[in-house]
């Protein structure tokens, strides 16, 4: 439940048999099969029309790039189309247990990242859309994203529905586990990475050496790392290197460049007062516009260097624009009327650790944002040279996550209890995944008429 909603008083609770039960009776309203069906109602809304009312409240030259990335591939355009995938999810067979949920829970908005300990973890890392819903949605965005990667790397339809039907069945037994477990053993939890590649050893020892690799590469990406292709030192002054239109200074003296200034004043109100502490301490230096990701193109995003010690002590923050959820179009509004607060409150609850940079903040112009660091250890999967097996290990890690992080939601017995322990749910998701996977295709399709009628600006390769 999201931090700040409706929370169960004390005697409230269900012990855990109570809860199982519970869960067990959900099954007479919604069918663990029904899950697998997805045919669009006859009064679907046009997904071009639904991401074209995103354009609105985005910086409009960045919106072709947002189209540009979109059309690289059907599984490019499900990571930009969470508001058309919101629309079809609340227009189906849903049950009524909530959790918090990511939103957007994808393959690729699950990675790596070092805790506040130094420790490297993986876990969910995009928040952007986070609000409390029924627990499957984002079980269902992942088996169709699992899909979708699948085909993309030309893999056989069973392998890549098999990848779905894993992350299903690693999500219902973790889940079962996280129910007897008590509230403080369940937050606790964390996914280190040698657990992970233990793991994806006893599946393929070629794999778990890639894995290796990848955790290897995340570790090195610090902030003395951004540091050295982020900056440049012009006239003996250190600044944010240029990569326009992805990256764009802000002039010093501008006006824009005051109000960034003022952002992150504002931004450090939000923190604990040793970590605002701790902030206070570095130095201004630099600031740019940046293009992230794939549907957040077009939103305002700057990134902040900060020198601490000296110039060779750096910290690059993000400051992101948060809009409403596309979720709040077909839920109920979240509790937090800022939407930065709304991302923040979203990770802290479901992330094992979390950044302690978090913070958020309302700008002058009424736009809300979140910060937090730019870079620390981050890493995900890199699809360009993903194998079978990988796809399927990967595919059972990210179910077993999103489990501990719908587990601390405290209704995991009542999930538990609906999806049992037989298979029934597991082939419905693999089945969804693969209707919905098709579904995204014949989307994308329609986006590349639209964009070579002239109706949607595109701007591809950026």
């Amino acid at each position: 439940m999201d931090a700040g909603a409706s929370r169960p008083g004390p005697g409230e609770r269900l012990g855990v048999d109570e809860a199982l039960a519970a869960g067990r009776v959900q099954r007479k309203t919604v069918t663990r099969s029904a899950h697998g069906d997805w045919h669009p109602q006859p009064d679907r809304r046009d997904p071009i029309e639904l991401l074209r009312s995103q354009d609105r409240d985005r910086l409009p030259k960045l919106v072709p790039i947002r189209y540009g990335r979109m059309l690289a591939s059907p599984f490019a355009f499900l990571r930009g189309a969470a508001i058309v995938m919101a629309h079809d999810l609340a227009a189906g067979p849903r049950t009524s247990i909530t959790v918090q949920l990511c939103g957007d829970a994808h393959l690729l908005n699950f990675g790596l990242y070092l805790s506040p300990e130094r420790t490297m973890l993986f876990d969910i890392n995009d928040f952007d859309e986070t609000l409390p819903g029924p627990f499957e949605w984002d079980l269902k965005r992942l088996g169709a994203s699992l899909v979708l990667a699948g085909r993309e790397r030309s893999f056989d339809a069973d392998a890549s529905r098999l990848a779905a039907l894993g992350a299903a069945r690693a999500y219902r037994e973790w889940m079962r586990r996280f129910s007897r477990m008590g509230d403080l053993d369940v937050w606790y939890t964390k996914v280190s990475t040698d657990a992970v590649v233990a793991r994806v050893a006893e599946m393929d020892r070629k794999a778990a050496k890639r894995t290796r690799v990848g955790v290897d590469k995340a570790r090195r990406r610090d902030n003395l790392q951004a540091l050295a292709k982020l900056s440049e030192r012009v006239g003996g002054r250190l600044r944010i290197r240029e990569d326009p239109p992805l990256l764009v200074r802000l002039e010093v003296g501008d006006e824009e460049m005051e109000t960034v200034r003022a952002l992150v004043s504002a931004y450090r109100q939000t923190l604990a007062d040793d970590r605002a502490y701790l902030v206070s301490g570095y130095r201004f230096v630099d600031a740019a516009h940046k293009v992230v990701g794939v549907g957040s193109v077009g939103t305002r995003c700057v990134i902040v260097l900060f020198a601490g010690r000296d110039e060779d002590d750096p910290l690059f923050l993000q400051l992101k624009q948060a809009g409403p959820s596309v979720l709040e179009a077909v839920l109920p509004r979240s509790v937090h009327r800022n939407s930065g607060h709304r991302v923040v409150a979203g990770q802290r609850l479901m992330q094992a650790a979390s950044d302690i940079f978090l913070g958020w903040l309302r700008g002058p112009e009424g736009h809300d944002f979140y910060c937090r660091q730019l870079r620390d250890g981050k890493g995900s999967i890199d699809l360009d040279i993903v194998r079978t097996a990988d796809l399927a290990g990967y595919a059972e890690l990210c179910g077993a996550t999103l489990a501990r992080a719908h587990a601390r939601s405290r209704n995991r017995a009542q999930i538990a209890g609906y999806l049992g322990r037989s298979d029934a749910f597991d082939e419905a998701l693999a089945r969804f995944a693969v209707a919905y996977a098709d579904q995204s295709e014949r989307d994308h399709q329609r986006l590349a008429d639209a964009v070579a009628a002239g109706k949607v600006p595109a701007e591809a390769g950026v």
